[in-house]
């Protein structure tokens, strides 16, 4: 994985570039993923040279890693409200950035099309996912382990397997939705939560 693009401008004027560049890329990135996406195209889009475009991201690497790394940190954001709250109000949390996920078809199927391709321990986005998908785990694991300490959830289920399950149905819709765009797919993630939370809460 190659380090952080320098940025070699941080005038309001570069970063609109910057921004620009990026919002132009992911849906060249979506259809036709890292290696089909020329930057060449991305440049038309935003009306540049490609060497201007090289000024502010000096590789098409470069450039995929600051689009991955920018928009999952604009997911991150989505969850801290409420996520420390309780184990409920995590969980919920979750159906908040589903529902944020819908909204956003081009970025869900930019991930999508580059988990994929990342498979692959050639793939430049490789490590990012390996890294990120381990982050997401945690994270949700950390929240059902502080419910389960507090007596919010039973303390006999295992909290990493259900970080497995939360991540795997959350893809698996997203999957479904992009290849059938009549699924609706926060009422499907809503459902699963409550099922979730039925299982998870202590009985009588």
């Amino acid at each position: 994985m190659p380090p952080p693009a320098r940025r070699r401008t941080s005038t309001p004027r570069g970063e609109r570039t910057r921004t620009a560049i990026m919002n132009a890329a992911i849906p060249l990135f979506a259809r036709h993923g890292y290696r089909g996406a020329p930057l060449a195209a991305v440049a038309d889009a935003v009306e540049m040279t490609q060497p201007g475009l090289l000024h502010h991201f000096p590789t098409k690497e470069h450039l995929l890693m600051a689009v991955l790394r920018e928009r999952d940190r604009d997911g991150i954001r989505r969850l801290r409200e409420g996520w420390y709250d309780s184990g409920r109000s995590a969980m919920h949390n979750l159906e908040t950035l589903v529902e944020y996920n819908s909204t956003t078809p081009d970025l869900v199927q930019m991930f999508t099309v580059l988990v994929a391709e990342a498979v692959s321990a050639e793939h430049p986005a490789h490590e990012f996912f390996v890294e990120r998908y381990a982050a997401m785990r945690q994270r949700a694991r950390e929240a059902v382990e502080r419910a389960q300490e507090s007596g919010e959830f039973r303390a006999d289920v295992d909290a990493e397997r259900i970080a497995t399950l939360i991540l795997a149905v959350m893809d698996g819709l997203q999957l479904q939705w992009l290849l059938d765009g009549g699924r609706d797919m926060p009422p499907s993630f809503a459902l699963f939560v409550d099922m979730l939370l039925e299982y998870l809460t202590p009985g009588p």
